[in-house]
């Protein structure tokens, strides 16, 4: 069958179709995305701007129309943590359904968590043993460990590279100067503050292998020598500490405007990527993870399994 995913991130709009069924691969048909940053049209009181809905709704009936257009059986969207945390999102959700007749479901972070881990799973398979999965989004930081299909611990943090680049580093995307040395100490500061109450919760689970899905991580580990995206999505890539370190060290002296010169960092998240790389490093320096492998499959890959594994005959 063919399944279509709409994904409501805190950067873009995505909107991906595969045609699959269950035990298979699935397979990708039809990919297109629009970048909102819907995260930086909150407003000081918490709530989407009546700009950043009119965008949402605009994308979403666009995507509606190219699922329409492509036969989707089963179109699937969801939304993520900057729909999520508005204070207005009933309004948002309600007007999204009324005026494009999609019906947005919201997830917890917790979610997104079992939902990468699970996609994580099925990509490794049962040789992998414990798994470590961990996906930094524009608005929060998930976290999954476990030896199953669902994991024995998910966790979602408010540590998105979008969310600190806004909020603690204060970038301007087209900025003509970097953040400065002490801006991104107190961010580091402040990451490992929300990482170490669950340091411990993750150690008691264990793990074999350590896995990053995500754009950022994607970007990171390109930076850091693993193979461009045109060596295909088989390709084995991974990010170890002391290649992190390195990208972190010359990434900090490069102005937010110029870093979507670097190869493989895309222009829609070039800004993000020094808040990125910080998450990055206090996690794996916090796990003590000296290198972990990158998966192309991700949340909305998890979503389109769960639904197959909901479709399948008992």
């Amino acid at each position: 069958m063919r399944l279509g995913v709409l994904d409501v991130g805190s950067n873009t709009v995505h909107l991906l179709v595969v045609d699959a069924h269950h035990g298979a691969h699935p397979w990708p048909a039809h990919s297109e995305k629009v970048v909102l940053r819907l995260a930086e049209q909150i407003g000081p009181d918490g709530a989407l701007t009546e700009t950043g809905a009119d965008s949402l709704v605009k994308a979403v009936s666009m995507a509606r129309a190219a699922a329409d257009g492509l036969d989707v059986d089963d179109l699937l969207p969801f939304a993520t943590s900057a729909v999520r945390e508005a204070t207005n999102a009933g309004e948002v959700l309600a007007r999204v359904r009324d005026e494009t007749g999609v019906r947005l479901e919201v997830l917890s972070g917790a979610d997104e968590a079992r939902m990468t881990f699970l996609a994580v799973r099925r990509w490794f398979g049962w040789s992998a043993g414990r798994l470590l999965v961990m996906d930094i989004g524009g608005g929060s930081l998930e976290l999954a460990a476990g030896i199953d299909e669902d994991p024995d611990v998910a966790i979602s943090l408010p540590l998105g590279a979008g969310r600190l680049s806004r909020e603690r580093l204060r970038v301007d995307p087209v900025g003509a100067v970097p953040p400065s040395a002490a801006a991104v100490d107190e961010l580091r500061e402040y990451v490992d503050t929300l990482v170490e109450p669950v340091v411990k919760q993750l150690a008691d689970v264990g793990w074999e292998r350590p896995v990053a899905t995500s754009k950022t991580f994607r970007m990171l580990a390109r930076l850091a020598g693993a193979a461009p995206s045109g060596a295909g999505l088989w390709a084995p890539r991974s990010l170890t500490r002391t290649g992190l370190r390195q990208v972190l060290g010359f990434i900090r002296h490069i102005p937010p405007g110029q870093l979507h010169e670097l190869e493989g960092v895309s222009t829609g998240r070039a800004h993000q990527l020094l808040a990125g790389a910080v998450v990055a490093e206090t996690v794996l320096r916090r796990l003590d993870v000296d290198r972990l492998d990158i998966c192309p499959w991700a949340l909305r890959e998890g979503v389109i399994l769960r639904r197959l594994d909901q479709l399948t005959p008992m």
